[in-house]
């Protein structure tokens, strides 16, 4: 079984120079990525937030992630939205405390946060509690993530050839073509 790493790499290079951008940052995107992907792997629900300005992405993600055209079992994924519609009136530790209590007893602590969006924004505030979330940041070095610059004028090209890749990389692991865990 080939290593992730190694596998990102040859899939990138496929692509061709449209995903140069990418292999440059290959070993950001291939150690977050593993680290996730591991922990779908072993069954734990995503719950995806997004900062606003994201919101078409997580529209897009929550429509083609299970979508029925892909031959390949079900991926468990929810927006933080649609658990708790007032996320952006949270406000203070307590709420997010609260927030986070009612997850782990929904989900039996078998949960992981994915990230979309600028560091700063009030919505990274809960993934950013956990060691396990998985991050696309903007302007911020964090662990576990892969940083992306907001102001870059391919962001969203960007984010959705991203995309595209975790998709590739998700299908590989599930079907056991590439070892997420070296």
């Amino acid at each position: 079984m080939v290593e992730f790493a190694q596998w990102s790499l040859d899939t990138l290079r496929e692509e061709g120079a449209s995903l140069s951008w990418l292999e440059e940052h290959r070993f950001d995107w291939a150690t977050s990525t593993s680290l996730a992907l591991e922990q779908i792997l072993a069954g734990k629900t995503i719950i995806l937030i997004t900062d606003n300005s994201r919101k078409w992405l997580e529209k897009y993600i929550l429509t083609n992630m299970n979508s029925s055209r892909l031959e390949r079992p079900l991926v468990p994924i929810v927006s933080i939205d649609s658990l708790f519609a007032h996320y952006d009136t949270t406000s203070g530790g307590e709420m997010i405390d609260m927030l986070e209590d009612m997850l782990s007893l929904s989900y039996k602590e078998e949960y992981l946060f994915w990230y979309i969006g600028c560091g700063d924004d009030k919505r990274a505030d809960i993934a950013k509690r956990k060691d396990n979330s998985y991050f696309w940041i903007f302007d911020e070095e964090y662990s576990n993530s892969f940083m992306l610059k907001s102001y870059d004028k391919n962001l969203d090209i960007k984010l959705l050839q991203i995309y595209r890749q975790l998709d590739l990389s998700l299908n590989a692991a599930l079907f056991g073509e590439v070892d997420v865990t070296s």
